[in-house]
């Protein structure tokens, strides 16, 4: 059980992250909740379809995408956090690589750290280990302007794991908790197609470290490239790939589609552990 700011996580059972980008050119979902009432009333409507957890971005980080100015993340993400903590029953996590980000969303009631960038970014490290929530470090290979250009690895499970063990160990170094640190191997960030499969196959070496397992897989590119499926046709194959997900160990599935995805992983859970 994780306690994010006072709210409970419990990740005995494989649970649901709800995404809501509060973005204009996420690569699924920009500019559909860019305002802050519309961002509040999505949330509410993925926690009533079976979010445990509900993820704030203010920056997208789809392939391409460029960096925003600490203020404009700020003015995206704070007044959605402050008015979620107040009325939602679950846990609001934030999705940041910014440090001054991390601290003004948990002190607006954010109960998670979610880092693509896995506290790597001046600062980080240091803010999350005083702020007393759990933390959720991915891998990604160079930054979102570039990391698809010509991502390259010679064994992309045992490099993914190492490198996420290693952030986890500077995380305990440092001062957070074991119990507070959840990997993501980051499907799509700096990585082929062959790259994502194989990560995907393989996960099971990733939950062996002992880590809870967070994986994102919803409406990806991966699923264009594999069915040339466009954005909006990538559902039922996402999905699937969430159900191979759990049945190798993860515990919690970022999706856009929440009460679908939700039944197939309660579905793939009864008869694993059946």
């Amino acid at each position: 059980m994780l306690d994010c700011a006072g709210k409970p996580l419990d990740l005995a059972q494989p649970r649901i992250m709800g995404v809501l980008n509060v973005t204009p050119d996420s690569f699924s979902d920009g500019g559909d909740f860019f305002s802050a009432e519309r961002a509040i009333a999505r949330a509410q409507q993925l926690v009533a379809e079976g979010a445990a957890v509900i993820d704030v971005g203010g920056e997208s980080t789809r392939p391409g995408a460029r960096a925003v100015s600490l203020a404009e993340e700020l003015h995206r993400v704070i007044p959605v956090i402050e008015a979620l903590a107040q009325t939602i029953p679950v846990p609001v996590s934030i999705d940041t690589r910014k440090p001054e980000v991390m601290q003004a969303a948990v002190a607006a009631g954010a109960g998670l750290i979610n880092d693509v960038n896995a506290l790597q970014a001046d600062g980080a490290l240091e803010v999350a280990a005083t702020l007393d929530v759990p933390v959720c470090l991915m891998h990604m290979q160079g930054v979102p302007e570039t990391m698809q250009d010509h991502p390259g690895y010679t064994d992309v499970v045992a490099e993914v794991t190492g490198f996420l063990t290693a952030r986890a160990e500077a995380c305990v170094a440092a001062g957070v908790s074991r119990e507070r640190i959840l990997l993501d191997p980051g499907f799509g960030f700096g990585k082929t197609v062959a790259h994502n499969l194989q990560l995907l196959q393989q996960l099971g070496q990733l939950v062996a470290t002992g880590y809870p397992v967070l994986v994102g897989l919803s409406r990806k590119s991966l699923i264009g490239k594999v069915l040339g499926l466009p954005v909006d046709k990538r559902k039922s194959p996402g999905i699937a790939l969430a159900v191979l997900a759990v049945w190798q160990g993860a515990v919690l599935v970022r999706c856009h589609d929440v009460r679908e995805t939700r039944e197939a992983i309660q579905m793939c859970q009864a008869v694993k552990t059946a």
